[in-house]
């Protein structure tokens, strides 16, 4: 009897496993040895569900909403998501232009597994959601990455992106306001990349996880510009707008024919994404939408501690965030080649030493921030800091 071969796919070998995730799960197995830990690494509000959302699953148990839906989601929930999105942005999608996934990541997996083949470029601005890369790797295409300027706060502009494009780019990803820099792409901005990607015939992903906090602005999506809406795809999540990280609903809005092709993967990977968490997305998108402005306001008022105590830090330098919930201070005057090397060390140090946990740079493709999450409670925030400003004084002695 021949024993099956232990060589695993040649493809799983493109993908890594998640540096957000890695760091959480440091950070966890310290806590389960009795450590109190300051957990900077998660992109998750400590919020909690709004009632009314759990009320809704709540009532879907209840009357038993607990069996097969449609593949891309109810249509009650898929006209739920149009409609809040014209509410919120001023488009104007149909029904058969959503697809309702299992989470936002899950949306960008099978939009990028639907439209990029081998060989195809992708314009990915650095800093980058660490996903991106790996899943265009997956899809079998090239990610491209274009080097944003940290003097002007990481914003992304037109010019650099037609520097990059070739005749093999097939897809420009934006994430405004980004994970982990915070930074915005103006809306002008945006309009002339919007514009330039479909003069040229190329896709345009516009990641909105965090689109609705923003802190001197308004929420703008670009899929809203006039004849946009054949070349933009949106991929959107509940996840964070509404405290629901852990219910996995996100979304595409998209041409017909991409969301078909979507909705073929989906019903041979996850099929329906879970009823019951369908039924609270629905009651999320249709009730009252308070408590988008309360998580808001307190995101505000931690970014502006956090950016205030990290300027103060000698070593250490920080961009305004100008949404989402990330600082990315520049850590490189805390860096030496006799001591703290690079940001990996840095933030595997101070996890160790100081029970701090922050995501490096590396992972975002820099190599001279960490990703600090204050979607914490300000007594942990400022705890962590204290120990992180205790914990660069004393490696920079």
């Amino acid at each position: 009897m021949q024993q099956a071969s232990s060589h695993l796919a040649d493809r799983i070998s493109l993908i890594s496993v998640s540096s957000t995730a890695r760091v959480s799960a440091e950070a966890e197995k310290l806590r389960r040895a009795g450590v109190d830990v300051v957990d900077f690494g998660v992109g998750e509000p400590d919020f909690p569900t709004p009632d009314n959302i759990k009320r809704a699953a709540i009532a879907a148990l209840d009357q038993n909403f607990t069996r097969y839906t449609a593949m891309p989601g109810v249509q009650e929930l898929r006209q739920a998501v149009v409609d809040r999105h014209k509410a919120d942005y001023g488009t104007s999608y149909s029904v058969p232009e959503c697809v309702v996934s299992v989470g936002g990541k899950h949306a960008i997996f099978n939009m990028t597994q639907a439209l990029v083949g081998d060989g195809d470029e992708v314009i990915i601005p650095i800093p980058y959601w660490v996903t991106y890369y790996d899943v265009v790797n997956y899809a079998g295409g090239k990610p491209v990455l274009v080097e944003t300027s940290e003097a002007e706060g990481f914003a992304l502009t037109a010019a650099q992106v037609e520097k990059a494009i070739t005749s093999k780019t097939r897809l420009i990803i934006v994430n405004s306001p980004c994970n982990p820099s915070g930074a915005l792409v103006e809306q002008a901005e945006f309009e002339k990349i919007a514009h330039l990607a479909k003069k040229r015939g190329i896709w345009l992903m516009t990641d909105e996880c965090y689109c609705r906090f923003l802190y001197d602005s308004d929420p703008y999506s670009v899929a809203s510009v006039p004849g946009m809406k054949d070349t933009v795809i949106v991929a959107g999540s509940l996840s964070k707008t509404y405290a629901m990280t852990g219910w996995r609903i996100g979304f595409t809005l998209a041409p017909a024919e991409v969301c078909t092709a979507i909705i073929k993967l989906q019903s041979h990977s996850t099929s329906n994404p879970t009823s019951i968490a369908q039924k609270g997305a629905i009651e999320a998108l249709n009730g009252p939408q308070d408590s988008v402005d309360v998580m808001l306001a307190e995101y505000r008022k931690r970014r502006d501690y956090v950016i205030g105590r990290l300027r103060a830090i000698p070593g250490i330098t920080c961009a305004e965030p100008r949404g989402a919930f990330y600082a990315y201070p520049n850590i490189s005057g805390a860096l030496s080649p006799n001591g703290l090397r690079t940001p990996m060390e840095f933030a595997e140090k101070l996890l160790a030493e100081a029970h701090v946990a922050a995501v490096p740079g590396e992972a975002f493709g820099t190599e001279r921030h960490v990703r600090i999450s204050y979607a914490t409670s300000m007594e942990n925030i400022q705890k962590g800091l204290d120990r992180l400003e205790s914990f660069v004084k004393k490696h920079s002695a």
